[in-house]
């Protein structure tokens, strides 16, 4: 473990209203990490299927873009970020709100491993064995900000402790992205609310590379090969961007059977996962 001062840390973090004295980093890749492209991905603690495979498509192409994704390994969204990031090859950063020696919560200590396994860090600004208060999650918050480039919020609902990490992100300067929600559900009031506020809409990770200035990472990636005809087809469809399993079939042009039965394959040889409510993505 590496002990960070005040003054060997980010100028962001004595820029902020509540300033970071120290910060405790598990993990051997810091520097490298901060010198790449960073954005933090938080969200509702409770995800909808929607707001899961908006998380898990977005994440993973910037993850596989090179982009760190910094979060707060808590239930929902973050924990979502860090699996989605960790499944596409790439590297996150997950800031505790407990003490380095503690992993909240407890149930994400695998988790925490599988960051730290892939050449990603864990950072605190607390000792060892401190157990977190109420008030920790949303000090916490703000050295997500700080760590990042801009902020990303996937889903949340109108109070969500998201909307704080937004909030910290635009005190320092930083852009906040929001994805768009349906206006009937509770639990995208907060994203949408954001972006009638002026949060940048997402809808594709390009975006999020424009906004940022991060188009040397738009190139295009190269599209999987599949070992039939039909499995190509479906490869170039959720290359070009298509997810949902319906329009997938329809967009084919192939019988159902047949479809459903390479759509299979595929998965089972790793080349594309389900993100859920039959919405695909590349492995």
């Amino acid at each position: 473990m590496l002990t960070l001062a005040a003054t060997q840390l980010p100028t962001e973090m004595s820029q902020l209203p509540q300033p970071v004295e120290k910060l405790h980093i598990i993990g051997n890749s810091f520097d490298e990490l901060m010198n790449r492209p960073r954005l933090a991905v938080v969200g509702s603690r409770k995800l909808t299927p929607y707001g899961k495979g908006v998380t898990d498509k977005i994440v993973q192409e910037l993850a596989s873009k090179g982009v760190v994704i910094v979060s707060g390994l808590a239930y929902g969204a973050d924990a979502a970020a860090h699996q989605a990031c960790l499944q596409a090859g790439g590297q996150t950063i997950a800031v505790l709100p407990s003490g380095y020696d503690t992993i909240y919560p407890s149930a994400h200590t695998n988790l925490a491993k599988q960051i730290l396994d892939k050449g990603g860090v864990l950072v605190t600004e607390y000792g060892s064995k401190h157990k977190p208060f109420a008030f920790n999650f949303l000090e916490r918050n703000r050295i997500i900000a700080a760590l990042s480039e801009g902020v990303l919020v996937t889903e949340a609902a109108v109070r969500s402790g998201s909307l704080n990490t937004a909030n910290h992100a635009l005190q320092l300067g930083k852009p906040v992205f929001a994805v768009p929600g349906n206006i009937t559900s509770p639990l995208s009031a907060g994203t949408n609310n954001l972006i009638k506020a002026g949060g940048i809409p997402v809808n594709c990770v390009e975006d999020i590379l424009n906004a940022l200035k991060w188009q040397d990472l738009a190139a295009e990636k190269e599209t999987p090969k599949g070992s039939t005809a039909e499995e190509n087809i479906i490869l170039e469809l959720i290359t070009s961007g298509i997810s949902d399993g319906a329009e997938l079939l329809i967009k084919s042009e192939l019988d159902a059977g047949i479809f459903n039965q390479h759509l299979t394959m595929l998965e089972i040889t790793g080349r594309i996962r389900q993100t859920g409510a039959n919405n695909w993505s590349l492995a």
